[in-house]
């Protein structure tokens, strides 16, 4: 048997495993830390465990300084994440959304690159009702972050609306099956009673077991042609097959995740590498078994080698293959024939199956707020409440109206008209394939700015676009305000890791269709060195590329940077 081989990396827990082993079960003192009032922050330990409840603490790092010379507390305030399996959310979900952020967020939505809502700015006495009202919407924060696993993502996909359908059914069912049993979020949360403890009642975690999983675990299904969810991301991919206009199966791929270290050559991207195929039935079964190999075999010493890809290129794909059927009692089939276009959103208004419309609308760094010149939130505030369909958020942070009919297809049009929403129609092919994560000022990992930065920059490089001829031309472009990849940043044509304020490592040559990882090409250069380079690469992919070549596979046939093969390259 594959498990008599397999051992996980030798060393003491970390920290955090000390953190899970002591939390009963993800309480710890969070219920008192929540109701102490001379803080508006909560212990460091609690904080770690406050992520498997869906929620960060931060604090408003442009207030950091001034703050400290008042000698007052950091600027506390608390990200909610909220899980919605597949990115689907319905209409009245949407305004109960809008009215939290405006009740007790800081006015705005984030669409996140996993298809999720994030709020910030929430303080820590509205988090108790602002999570309450979120479960009286149908949704809830449950293991949005933390060492489980995590809002499972679909593609949206309005041309297959059957195929979606099954996909979305999917990845709801996934997300809902693989959740903590814990009783935790609800006592905290909701006022549950607390069962654990007493004689009669003996909490258990069948799959997670006392310790979770060593870090987060990602799971996302793709529906060719189009990889918009970037498939081979994730720590778990299934990539659906599709003949004859029905689902027939997945292929299942394995071990992706983009995250690493500055300087650090043991921590890199990876991507999913397919091991087989699986039916429909089989999904959750794989899925359950996967995540217990991560479980016993992840490595709970290192925390920055604790993802899955690290497992997965320590053991071995055929040993973890192995490992896998083992558990399963049965073999994979071999994988089918695929094909991947693009992995960017399709915009405007799309007809769909059954005679059903979808309007997919950009979003610029996925941020839902009101600006004086363009009223996206009350735009979607009033498309809400008129709308009968659902809406879908995008892995590239944008927003489909779906399912619309053809007679509320006027009203929800003019309204798109009267609130300017087309807007993202006038921006470059560029623009429109940009993606950002949060960063300053809440996020405490970030080195650099991102998604406040990202829209001044692509207003610069679009005047080279403009002049190249290349306005129509989509080129992947993505920036990220650390190197943990929330803006799947290796997987842009061109792609910005921050290394400090105003400096950025700059990535070039990742595939179109997601299928290849970039390769650092200038080290920590800020504006001027970055407008320079594209100065001079762009007008030359424009001259010399061959008919139908993506900039990313340019820029390695030019010589330009070398492939990356695998991740374990990478750095090289």
């Amino acid at each position: 048997m594959a498990n008599k081989i397999l051992k996980a990396p030798d060393g003491s827990p970390s920290d955090v495993e000390r953190i899970k082993e002591e939390s009963d079960y993800l309480r710890g003192t969070l219920k008192e830390s929540m109701l102490d009032r001379i803080s508006a922050g909560i212990s460091d330990d609690d904080n770690r465990l406050m992520k498997h409840h869906g929620s960060y603490l931060q604090d408003d790092r442009d207030l950091r300084n001034e703050r400290q010379k008042q000698k007052l507390e950091p600027a506390y305030q608390f990200m909610l994440r909220v899980r919605t399996p597949g990115g689907v959310a319905t209409p009245e979900q949407w305004l109960v959304m809008d009215e939290l952020a405006q009740k007790f967020g800081n006015g705005t939505l984030k669409l996140t690159t996993r298809q999720a809502f994030q709020m910030h700015g929430i303080l820590k006495w509205n988090m108790k009702k602002t999570i309450q009202e979120i479960h009286a919407s149908l949704l809830d924060t449950i293991a949005a972050c933390g060492d489980v696993n995590r809002n499972v993502m679909c593609n949206p996909n309005p041309y297959q609306s059957e195929v979606h359908s099954e996909v979305f059914e999917a990845s709801k069912l996934l997300s809902d099956q693989l959740l903590p049993r814990t009783r935790a979020y609800h006592e905290i949360w909701l006022d549950e009673e607390k069962v654990a403890g007493t004689p009669d009642v003996e909490e258990v975690e069948p799959m997670y077991g006392p310790l979770y999983l060593p870090r987060k675990f990602k799971i996302g299904i793709a529906v060719p042609p189009s990889n918009d969810i970037d498939v081979y991301s994730q720590d778990l991919g299934f990539i659906a097959i599709v003949e004859d206009g029905k689902l027939i199966g997945f292929n299942v791929a394995i071990g992706g995740g983009m995250g690493m270290t500055h300087g650090d050559k043991a921590t890199y991207p990876q991507l999913a590498k397919v091991i087989g195929f699986c039916k429909p039935e089989q999904v959750y079964d794989v899925s359950e078994k996967v995540i217990t190999i991560q479980r016993d075999y992840g490595n709970r010493s290192v925390r920055k080698n604790a993802r899955f890809k690290y497992t997965v290129d320590r053991l071995g794909l055929e040993t973890v293959k192995e490992e896998l059927e083992s558990r399963l009692g049965w073999s994979l089939e071999e994988a089918k024939p695929y094909h991947f276009d693009h992995n960017g959103d399709r915009y405007g208004w799309v007809k769909g199956m059954k005679g059903r419309w979808h309007f997919t609308l950009f979003v610029e760094g996925g941020r839902i707020t009101d600006l004086d010149d363009y009223k996206l939130m009350t735009g979607l505030r009033e498309i809400a409440k008129i709308h009968s369909g659902d809406f879908r958020l995008t892995a590239n942070q944008n927003l489909v109206i779906a399912d619309v009919s053809s007679k509320k297809k006027k009203k929800i049009n003019e309204l798109i008209e009267q609130y300017g929403l087309t807007e993202g129609k006038q921006y470059s092919a560029l623009r429109r394939s940009s993606l950002a994560c949060v960063s300053l000022p809440t996020c405490g990992l970030a080195m650099a700015e991102a998604e406040r930065y990202l829209p001044a920059l692509l207003d610069k490089i679009d005047a080279i676009v403009d002049e190249s001829g290349l306005r129509n031309e989509e080129i992947t472009i993505r920036m990220t305000g650390c190197p943990n990849g929330c803006a799947r940043h290796a997987l842009g044509e061109i792609g910005f890791i921050g290394k400090a304020p105003g400096k950025y490592n700059m990535y070039l040559g990742a595939a179109f269709d997601g299928s290849r990882l970039s390769k650092m090409y200038r080290e920590n250069i800020g504006e001027e060195e970055i407008l320079n380079e594209l100065g001079e690469l762009l007008p030359r992919y424009a001259k010399e590329r061959e008919e139908g070549e993506h900039f990313g596979d340019f820029v390695i046939r030019a010589g330009v940077v070398t492939e990356t093969t695998d991740g374990t390259n990478f750095h090289d």
